[in-house]
């Protein structure tokens, strides 16, 4: 198969179910935002972390497919209605995993800054852009349907993100930097 169709030539690409869409419409808008997000976890999957984050991560990044197939294919039609859907308990796995982690932590008293170790830093960073796909998912929210289940994942898995940063710090026996606001 050929990587390239030039079909996209003009700003416009395809969705399953037969719809072309300008490639700055915000269902595009939202799937450019999980890919990045998905793409800015393999970064930091790629990093020296701990086999508990590292194994999270790797199942993280195949449900952000099927974040993708749902914004892919809304109708449900055609190609479509084959593709993998969200069904709520990825939304559970990631606060069973959240909520281990977390019992392994320091109690968060504080805001802390998105630093520590080289391997925190990326999965912040990821972070931030699951907040980025979040924020996309829900200005579709407002003009299209989209399934609930794909912006409770978006929020949770932006939770999650924040405590393996900790949980990578922690494992590294690096103390998380604490925001001194000035007075």
């Amino acid at each position: 198969m050929k990587i390239y169709t030039r079909k996209g030539d003009g700003g416009q690409t395809g969705i399953w179910g037969g719809r072309r869409l300008d490639k700055d419409h915000g269902r595009m808008e939202a799937i450019g935002a999980v890919d990045e997000c998905n793409a800015a976890i393999g970064v930091a999957a790629a990093a020296s972390l701990p086999d508990k984050a590292a194994r999270v991560l790797a199942e993280v990044q195949d449900c952000l497919f099927v974040v993708g197939c749902e914004l892919m294919a809304p109708d449900r039609t055609g190609g479509g209605g084959s593709v993998p859907r969200l069904a709520g308990e990825e939304v559970t796995r990631l606060e069973s995993a959240i909520d281990a982690l977390e019992a392994e932590l320091p109690e968060l008293t504080s805001f802390i800054h998105p630093t520590g170790t080289p391997e925190a830093a990326t999965l912040h960073l990821a972070r931030a852009i699951c907040r980025r796909a979040e924020r996309r998912v829900t200005t579709l929210r407002r003009a299209e349907a989209v399934s609930d289940h794909v912006a409770v994942y978006l929020n949770r898995l932006a939770d999650l993100l924040f405590v393996l940063a900790r949980y990578a710090n922690s494992t590294a026996g690096v103390t998380d930097r604490k925001w001194s606001p000035s007075p």
